[in-house]
């Protein structure tokens, strides 16, 4: 029996009580040439609890008690995890929002949920406030992290004044602890029920691949609103004693790193392509780095860990989207470490991971997972089937999509495509994104993305089906990267030079794919003006672009 997550992280305050859990970077109010500076706001272990249970027990006043619904909507902060230990301290399930989803998408869920209340940022109360007004939250309460000038919204700090902790309700761990609202192909959002036994397995089975420690400083630019980004980056490390650094990433993210000085980075594909391609461009333009590379690889990527991180740091671990294989082997050709895992918001999330310096293909499944081929071709792909103690309860008040996805006997369907042999998961893509050639073939768009995302030229890109004489072919959409661009010669807006740039950085790089995957014609290519719409994992809402067909 697995043991609930708020006796997890009661457990977790008993032993490290001193140690320090977060770290906040936090705006100095005065600037200097080098830019905005911050410092580094800690709090401990026990400070954490304190609030959690002074929360825990005006949240019980509001009213909020077992099976209750919280909603709740910010920004990583301290606030943020306060709340969401609270929430579950009460025996309530915590319901996280994008804090970029529009009004009406945070209303319908807010009332689709029936939430008791909802906890957020200043910046999303105008909306609250609306929404409330509008009569579509009942009686449900507001509280605002900052100060509001509403006076019917409360306000998060002076709650906990001159509050007892709540003790801890007792809760089972079958019983719900998160409503986590996942997207899918058509933007028309599902509440995956995941339970108390669905996030602590996961948890526990991911420190022991990891072998995680407490001495282990965690840096992370991935939102808690995202169960990546709740499991592996907040609940994870904060039930190992560890401490935990959130910084978004922005133009003192170098900065935050050299200051947390972490063991571990975790963060989302594209922050490991960029770091991959600006490691690899600095190595190009020095004679000497050229030199040490050429030389030892690995003596070069220790000067890179040093810089940036620290002689302490362990390794990278990449989650939420596909890692490019050239990204994850050029890093490890360096003798950075980087982990990656697969998983869903449905399976809590992590599936299999695969080893830091991993050079065999594939993943390996966690701890009491299973993995299964559903229909594979010719080639032993079809789709990945799953199950285990991660796996969600279902869809919040929605039958038909859980049965849709949820067999009878616990298997999931997981909707991508891969090949599992010798224990080992090999993920070619989602089965909604596959091309199907004329000859049969299958061409998985990931595939090639992951050759494409590594040409300096290009920012964002995203294959699809196209159509060239009414015979499918491989096509793809790019939104280039101008500063390279322009630091190459081409002219600002220049898309006729930027074209035929970025199509010889293609022919080159597909010369890595076999050749029905290859994208055959210039023709093929589109440049667009702004970047692609993205969700919360970073991940091209492909249902706004070009479908597949």
């Amino acid at each position: 029996m697995y043991p609930t997550v708020s006796r997890l992280f009661e457990d977790a305050v008993q032993s490290y009580k001193d140690r320090i859990a977060l770290r906040m970077p936090v705006p100095k109010e005065r600037r200097s040439a080098r830019g905005t500076q911050f410092v580094l706001n800690e709090v401990s272990y026990g400070r954490l609890a304190e609030m959690v249970g002074r929360l825990a027990t005006a949240l019980k006043d509001l009213g909020v008690g077992r099976g209750d619904r919280v909603a709740l909507a910010a920004k990583p902060r301290t606030a943020w995890a306060t709340s969401f230990f609270a929430i579950l301290r009460c025996g309530a399930t915590v319901v996280p929002l994008d804090p970029e989803l529009q009004k009406n998408e945070i209303e319908r869920i807010l009332i689709e949920a029936q939430v008791k209340g909802v906890i957020a940022s200043g910046s999303k109360m105008d909306d609250l406030v609306a929404i409330r007004d509008a009569g579509s939250l009942g009686s449900a309460f507001l509280v605002s992290m900052d100060r509001s000038k509403d006076e019917n919204v409360l306000f998060l700090d002076a709650l906990l004044l001159g509050k007892n902790p709540l003790p801890l309700i007792d809760v089972a761990p079958s019983d719900l602890a998160i409503l986590m609202y996942t997207s899918g192909t058509t933007g028309n959002a599902k509440g995956a029920m995941l339970t108390h036994a669905n996030i602590s397995s996961n948890t526990l089975a991911a420190q022991k691949v990891v072998e995680l420690r407490p001495e282990d400083r965690f840096l992370s630019i991935v939102p808690w609103n995202h169960i990546y980004g709740l499991t592996m980056t907040l609940i994870c490390p904060l039930v190992t004693g560890a401490t935990t650094t959130y910084t978004p990433v922005d133009r003192n993210l170098t900065e935050v790193m050299r200051s947390a000085k972490p063991t571990i980075l975790l963060g989302v594909p594209k922050l490991f392509n960029v770091l991959h391609g600006r490691i690899t461009e600095s190595i190009e333009k020095s004679a000497i780095k050229h030199v040490i590379y050429h030389l030892s690889p690995t003596l070069m990527g220790r000067l890179v860990r040093n810089k940036l991180f620290g002689k302490q740091f362990r390794f990278f671990a990449s989650g939420g989207a596909p890692l490019s294989p050239v990204s994850a082997a050029g890093l490890r050709h360096l003798g950075l470490g980087i982990l990656e895992g697969y998983g869903l918001t449905e399976t809590s999330p992590l599936l299999t991971m695969c080893e830091a310096f991993n050079d065999q293909p594939g993943m390996k499944t966690i701890e009491d997972v299973e993995i299964r081929i559903e229909g594979p071709d010719d080639t032993g792909v079809g789709e990945v089937m799953a199950r285990g103690p991660g796996v969600m309860a279902g869809y919040y008040k929605n039958p038909e999509a859980t049965a849709e996805v949820l067999e009878p006997d616990g298997w999931f369907h997981t909707g991508d495509l891969g090949s599992y042999r010798n224990g080992r998961l090999v993920l070619c893509g989602r089965a909604k994104n596959v091309i199907v050639l004329e000859t049969g073939k299958n061409v998985y768009p990931e595939e090639i993305e992951w050759e494409l995302v590594t040409i300096p030229s290009i920012e964002e890109v995203m294959v699809y089906q196209g159509d060239r004489q009414g015979v499918p072919t491989v096509c793809a959409e790019i939104y280039p990267n101008w500063t390279f661009l322009k630091a190459h010669g081409v002219k600002d807006g220049d898309k006729d030079a930027a074209l035929e740039m970025i199509w010889e950085a293609v022919k080159e790089k597909c010369e890595n794919l076999a050749m029905f995957k290859r994208i055959k014609y210039k023709e093929s290519l589109t440049l667009v003006d702004e970047p692609f719409q993205k969700s919360v994992k970073l991940d091209i809402k492909r249902y706004l672009y070009k479908p597949a067909t």
